[in-house]
């Protein structure tokens, strides 16, 4: 009997001890990891940082929206606002936005705005109802734009699409 009572002290240690020594070295190695990875990312976080602070300051306080598109040569239209052709009554707005191969072109940008906008006043409800009336309006969008920037602009994106 006295031999069955030893036999636990003799043997490599509690249990729960080992387990606390493994849990403490996943904690340390896991620690050290994640202190080796930030110190990888913090240098690129800060030079984002930086060039969002030289962005110019937009007036609606958009500047990192602003400077991260301009920086992917992403130029945002003012939103169109103009009654359709047919029923007259009825309004339609979009925002749209341009990606431009290379950098954009302010002047080219606002051009294409008022070719939107002088479409847009041409088009009838019917003619833009249902998801195939849209893939329509924006065909047509875009292949306006294609004429326009004679290929300086590769995609129309939009932001907003309402009909009252």
């Amino acid at each position: 009997m006295a031999a069955a009572a030893d036999a636990p002290a003799n043997g490599k240690g509690s249990p729960l001890v080992m387990m606390i020594v493994g849990l403490l070295v996943l904690t340390i190695l896991g620690g050290g990891g994640g202190w080796f990875l930030g110190t990888m990312i913090t240098p690129k976080i800060k030079t984002a940082t930086a060039v969002v602070k030289a962005a110019p300051q937009t007036p609606t306080g958009e500047k990192q929206a602003t400077a991260a598109a301009e920086a992917n040569g992403i130029v945002q239209l003012d939103p169109i606002t103009t009654n359709l052709a047919y029923p007259s009554q009825n309004w339609i707005r979009l925002e749209i936005a341009l990606m431009f191969k290379g950098p954009p072109d302010q002047q080219l940008a606002e051009a294409i705005h008022q070719d939107i906008l002088a479409y847009v006043r041409t088009v009838s409800l019917q003619q833009i109802e249902g998801p195939r009336g849209f893939q329509y309006l924006r065909d047509d969008i875009q292949e306006r734009v294609d004429l326009r920037s004679e290929g300086r602009v590769s995609k129309v994106m939009f932001r907003t699409f309402v009909i009252e």
